[in-house]
């Protein structure tokens, strides 16, 4: 009983501290205003505070948030919640499309999904390329939680143009601006009652749903039966102060060097910077920018120096028989990293020559959800190749992963056990 409270008390201290992000302090007499302000501002009617299927949302919401532990969902959001709400406002999209961010991912930047879908914004790869995210060998920014932002903030501010209301955007955001076209077309209306007709079925059922999650979350922040008292206050001064700061540090630097430099825990580096598939900065021209809790960044300041970046490397001499495969294999790290790396034009090796091995844990290699039981394809792939890397067998990663072939496609999740 007392655990339940807590989680609830802990629910409901995030809604506090979401309104109060969007909002500033709380005034529950004009409580029912600030609702219809909601509403409007995403173009939606206000008699949609009454809608029986988005108060339906409101309540299974609530509970299975309550269950689920949401306080988790609040950590994150301590440090992401200011950078959208600033970029959000950089676009001049609406401040509470913060709740679509919320009902895409729960402010989790290693969010991924079946179809998928990554990182905060939840965007495919082929949109995430489109409006300019960089998905490669060493990095996927649709878990950078500033450029898929900002990303979504472009893709937004253009479905708005196209489209003229931000309930449009949104659900063009989920299903695709030609479904919602032609969905327009064949309801010969733009209306949000008539698109979300059940029976008509103009847009998808997930569109549907995704609309009023996105309105249900909004109403939910700002009822004030379920937000708690200020005496919460103080964190809220620490999730305002607790912000993203960008620097740019050497390429190839370890985020482990880099966050001995600082003075922050190794976890909370590699949390904040997920984008990044190994624990050293990708080998990019004039260096990459990483991100840092704000109060660390007068240290960082003071102590980063890029300069001795290449005592986190490695010297390998190539031996007889040697592949640039087979070093790769023994080094937890792609061939292509090491081909890049060491500026090479082709794979063909000589003997005695040097290579430069950037310096990776194990733990570090297995992308994205930085787990020692998840690796996701990539191009080039092969369930044979995968189990050589990992040293297990072709038929423990068919069995662990329901596979009747060896067909595996880019972006699967495999589970390795080792």
């Amino acid at each position: 009983m007392i655990k339940s409270k807590r989680i609830g008390l802990r629910f409901f201290l995030f809604l506090f501290l979401i309104h109060s992000f969007l909002f500033g302090s709380l005034n529950f007499s004009n409580n029912y205003e600030k609702k219809i302000e909601v509403l409007n501002s995403f173009d939606v009617d206000g008699y949609y505070i009454n809608d029986p299927y988005i108060n339906k949302i409101k309540n299974s919401l609530l509970q299975k948030y309550k269950k689920r532990h949401f306080f988790k969902a609040m950590e994150e959001a301590y440090i992401y919640i200011p950078t959208i709400k600033k970029i959000l406002a950089e676009y001049n999209i609406p401040e509470t499309f913060l709740y679509m961010a919320m009902a895409e991912s729960n402010f989790s930047n290693k969010a991924y999904s079946k179809k998928r879908a990554a990182g905060l914004w939840q965007f495919m790869p082929r949109t995430a390329k489109l409006f300019g995210l960089r998905i490669d060998d060493y990095v996927d920014e649709r878990r950078d939680p500033i450029k898929s932002t900002k990303a979504a903030a472009r893709y937004l501010s253009f479905l708005h143009k196209k489209f003229g209301k931000w309930y449009l955007a949104a659900i063009a955001y989920n299903c695709g601006d030609g479904k919602l076209r032609r969905a327009i077309k064949k309801a010969k209306s733009d209306e949000l009652k008539v698109l979300l007709d059940g029976r008509k079925k103009y847009i998808p059922k997930e569109s549907r749903m995704y609309i009023r999650k996105i309105l249900a979350l909004a109403l939910l922040a700002n009822d004030e039966e379920l937000l708690i008292d200020s005496e919460y206050g103080y964190l809220l001064n620490r999730a305002n102060a607790y912000s993203l700061a960008t620097v740019k540090v050497a390429s190839g630097d370890s985020l482990y060097r880099i966050s001995k430099q600082i003075g922050i825990p190794y976890k909370e580096l590699k949390s904040l910077n997920r984008h990044l598939k190994y624990n050293f900065i990708p080998p990019y021209k004039g260096g990459y920018e990483i991100y840092i809790p704000y109060i660390k960044l007068a240290e960082f300041r003071q102590k980063y120096n890029g300069n001795n970046v290449k005592k986190v490397y490695k010297v390998y001499t190539v031996k007889r028989g040697d592949s640039l495969y087979s070093i790769g294999k023994r080094y937890k790290l792609s061939y292509k990293v090491i081909k890049d790396f060491n500026h090479l034009r082709s794979n063909v090796l000589r003997l005695k020559q040097k290579l430069v091995i950037p310096v990776v844990k194990k733990s570090a290699v297995l992308a994205h959800h930085h787990s020692k039981r998840y690796y996701y394809v990539k191009k080039g792939d092969t369930l044979r190749s995968i189990a050589r890397n990992f040293n297990v067998s072709i038929s423990s990663l068919k069995s662990h992963n329901h596979l009747k072939s060896s067909i595996i496609r880019v972006g699967d999740k495999l589970k390795i056990y080792e």
